[in-house]
């Protein structure tokens, strides 16, 4: 039997230890979420303690909680669908009609992404004003499809001009219209994209703390936000921002191994058995 060579064997201490550096926050988040302020700040590297779910009692009966979970649900579902929806359009677009400028405009689309999202809360906040769209469900909404659009374009557009054309002109041969196409024979052969980018877009409008907690008040806030909420003058209660923030990391997580098994299933429908 051949023995793994050294390159290989560091390779994957090297995977190992990136793996272990991915883990030991998340679950010093749980770990500190099972303690009381008594046990946070007395041992706190202490793994041997009596775990309670007080934090979880009282982050889940905070009367807005099930307001603030809805609030999210809404706008990481509603921005997902939206972003998904104009993405999937604009990167057909630029993919299968030629106009000028079309690959300066498909490769620089992505380079928008690139500027961070603290930068934008002023400019956005005094637009927003202008509008009428500050303290809404709505204007997070719109803000998250403009911020996750230039990535999901630009990713769904790597895998429209890998389809052959020749599947959509087989396709209106057979009686197919225009949107029939885009619906029966496009959509289909794109979803590992599809779910790629539901992935990164649900994330963010899920996860965003400094837009959300510019652009909501009471009513308005989403989960991230209510994290600060336990940052009073008094102190920090550690203990509830982690427990909230566990409950936090469940939608995603959830989410993603929905949305990863069916980039699984999109590539390996076309696979050939030998």
């Amino acid at each position: 039997m051949r023995r793994p060579s050294l390159l290989v064997c560091l390779h994957y201490a090297a995977l190992a230890t990136l793996a272990c550096l991915c883990v030991v926050p998340i679950a010093l988040i749980f770990i500190t979420s099972l303690r009381n302020q008594t046990q946070i700040f007395g041992e706190p590297l202490n793994l041997l303690f009596a775990p309670t779910l007080e934090n979880y009692r009282a982050v889940l009966g905070e009367d807005n909680f099930a307001r603030y979970l809805g609030n999210s649900l809404i706008v990481g579902v509603v921005s997902t669908a939206i972003t998904l929806l104009l993405g999937c359009m604009a990167a057909y677009g630029l993919a299968r009609f030629r106009f000028p400028g079309r690959a300066a405009v498909a490769y620089t689309t992505l380079i928008l992404r690139t500027v961070p999202l603290a930068v934008l809360a002023l400019p956005v906040f005094m637009i927003w004003s202008r509008w009428d769209m500050v303290n809404s469900l709505s204007g997070l909404i719109l803000l998250y499809v403009a911020v996750n659009l230039p990535f999901t374009i630009w990713l769904l557009y790597g895998f429209v001009v890998q389809i052959p054309i020749e599947l959509e002109e087989a396709a209106a041969l057979d009686g197919c219209g225009p949107i029939g196409i885009f619906c029966r024979v496009f959509l289909p052969l794109i979803r590992p994209g599809l779910a790629a980018a539901a992935i990164f877009t649900f994330r963010i409008a899920w996860n965003e703390f400094i837009l959300a907690l510019v652009l909501t008040d009471r009513g308005t806030r989403t989960l991230p936000v209510a994290t600060s909420l336990y940052i009073t003058d008094i102190g920090v209660d550690w203990g509830k921002i982690m427990a909230l923030g566990s409950l936090i990391a469940i939608p995603p997580l959830i989410f993603t191994l929905i949305a990863a098994r069916q980039i699984i299933t999109g590539l390996t429908a076309g696979a050939v058995k030998g």
